[in-house]
């Protein structure tokens, strides 16, 4: 058997963006982050622009300061396309609408449905509700009633109601021809009680 022997990549490592972002989303300065790594406030924002190239002893140490795990920096970021004609079919429990999760299956983070919803389509007899924080209702197309216990909303194309998924609550195609909608889900929802 040959032996391969591996070769450097021709592009050049960028980490800095991702640390920068990093420290950005914790409310943090360079100069805050300069006096944690006792590195000058010049060499940090260099880092940053990747102009310069930390030795790994360096990027440990702002890594530490940010609390940010090394490897992070070198990992792609995660990325999947879920083609609406290739999106599985699933049944959310409601009668008269074809319902498609545009998400990738694996993603726990959040949860994208896209709905048809044929003229009086319902989520069911009783309000029910999502094993989720939020959830947002964008109405794409046609209209749509949403019942909670205490008010009812309508909506038409281009409107978007967000609340919370553990409220009671159902909908129903109030509109004379077809309506369709995206249900997004934070986190994912993967299954309803109803």
């Amino acid at each position: 058997m040959k032996a391969l022997h591996p070769t450097p990549s021709a592009l050049p490592v960028r980490v800095g963006a991702r640390l920068r972002a990093c420290r950005q989303a914790q409310g943090l300065t360079i100069e805050q982050v300069a006096a944690a790594t006792n590195l000058t406030r010049g060499f940090v924002s260099r880092v940053e622009r990747d102009e310069t190239s930390p030795s790994v002893a360096t990027l440990v140490t702002l890594c530490q300061v940010l609390s940010l795990p090394v490897g992070s920096l070198f990992e792609d970021a995660e990325t999947e396309v879920v083609r609406l004609a290739d999106a599985p079919h699933i049944n959310m429990g409601g009668r008269g609408v074809v319902d498609r999760m545009i998400t990738p299956r694996g993603q726990s983070r959040v949860q994208l449905l896209r709905s048809v919803l044929e003229p009086g389509a319902d989520g069911g007899e009783d309000l029910y509700t999502i094993n989720c924080e939020v959830e947002v209702l964008h109405v794409i197309s046609g209209e749509l009633t949403v019942f909670f216990t205490s008010r009812t909303v309508a909506l038409t194309s281009g409107d978007t109601l967000t609340f919370s998924g553990r409220e009671p609550h159902n909908w129903r195609n109030t509109g004379a021809s077809v309506a369709e909608v995206l249900w997004t889900f934070v986190p994912a929802a993967w299954s309803g009680s109803r």
